[in-house]
């Protein structure tokens, strides 16, 4: 668990699904490359989906992903050595359909050299009023397991639920507006083990010295976001996002996202901007006034107030548009992510700089997608 792995990202994951309710996917298999790079990180590796459809009723899917991580990352270079390890997850899911109402449900598998995930979910949607309104109801468990290499005899459970609302409303034959709110509740060991926390040490060289951090056992969080997509006459699209986040560990933030998606022939382009802004939580402080501060105590650079900008980029090439033996059509598909952020109270220890003096540290980090669709 050197590199945590978000709660949120998996249930996304596991809930992969089709958009609208009284519709079912498409056959459709996808083979996907991903790439992060950035702050010393290092991540890669392949991904491949399938959906198939069995009778009018019933569609599964299965997805197999990897993740190969290198790091020598701020937090790893300062408290550790440089790592590598690797992540395999798969998934299982089934959308029933009844009438105007979808049943999905889905089981997922995370499992690394220290860290163990296992994600349950199901969602209902419901079309209402001719088709104009989709109302959905989620809800998903997961049972993660904290290891430490190292030590065999170092396992800690961690229990998360997620409970969620979407509505999407079809305002005009060219709006389509959503409103999703969603609570996500953590019980169990929920910090870093190999993470560590500095404090004002006199007798070290430094002026400071480490202890391992020290969460609290529980964490609610809350978020509603907002957004719109407008059709254009000419068969591009705008659209935009609002999200709100709060929890009880004292983090707040905004979210706002602007898109456009511009069809060109064969070939589609995208462009999107999301800025993000948030607080700290009410722990973590850059170094501590002494050992033992605190009840709890966190430097996790994620924790800390930050701003962070994305610009993202995609293009999709359409062939095979006629239909080749069983294969109905294919796409092509590069999205190119380039993410900037900055940390306003994490200090960048890798300088000499003397106690007090230390630049602030800032991410610059790229993100590709490359993966190619064929529906069938």
């Amino acid at each position: 668990m050197k590199l945590r792995r978000s709660g949120l990202a998996l249930f996304l994951l596991a809930m992969s699904q089709s958009i609208w309710a009284g519709v079912l996917p498409d056959d459709r298999a996808d083979l996907l490359y991903h790439r992060y790079e950035g702050g010393g990180v290092e991540i890669d590796g392949p991904s491949i989906l399938i959906r198939k459809k069995v009778g009018a009723s019933l569609s599964f899917v299965g997805n197999y992903y990897v993740d190969m991580v290198s790091s020598a990352s701020i937090d790893v270079v300062t408290t550790a050595s440089p790592y590598s390890e690797e992540r395999k997850q798969w998934s299982l899911g089934m959308d029933y359909l009844r009438g105007n109402t979808t049943i999905s449900t889905s089981y997922t598998s995370s499992v690394e050299s220290d860290f163990d995930a296992t994600t349950y979910s199901i969602a209902i949607s419901q079309d209402m009023f001719g088709d104009m309104t989709t109302l959905t109801l989620s809800y998903a468990l997961g049972d993660d397991v904290v290891g430490k290499v190292g030590e065999p005899t170092f396992e800690r459970d961690n229990t998360r639920q997620h409970y969620g609302i979407g509505l999407t409303q079809i305002l005009t034959r060219n709006l389509i507006t959503t409103l999703n709110v969603e609570t996500i509740t953590d019980e169990g060991f929920l910090n870093n083990p190999y993470r560590s926390v500095r404090f004002v040490d006199p007798v070290s060289a430094t002026g400071y010295s480490y202890e391992p951090e020290l969460y609290p056992s529980t964490r609610t969080t809350n978020a509603i976001g907002i957004g719109a997509r407008y059709y254009l006459p000419y068969r591009a699209a705008i659209h935009g996002d609002y999200r709100f986040f709060t929890d009880t560990w004292g983090i707040d933030s905004h979210t706002v996202s602007i898109g456009y998606v511009h069809p060109w022939g064969d070939w589609t382009f995208k462009a999107k901007y999301r800025w993000h802004d948030q607080t700290g939580a009410h722990f973590y402080r850059d170094i501590f006034s002494r050992s033992e501060a605190t009840n709890f105590r966190g430097r996790d650079k994620e924790l800390s107030p930050l701003t962070s900008n994305t610009f993202e980029f995609g293009v999709s090439y359409a062939f095979l548009k006629k239909g080749w033996n069983f294969i109905d059509k294919g796409s092509v598909n590069l999205i190119v992510n380039l993410m900037q952020v900055d940390y306003d109270e994490f200090s960048d220890l890798r300088t000499s700089a003397v106690l007090g003096e230390e630049p602030l540290y800032s991410l610059n980090a790229n993100i590709i997608q490359f993966f190619v669709s064929f529906w069938y």
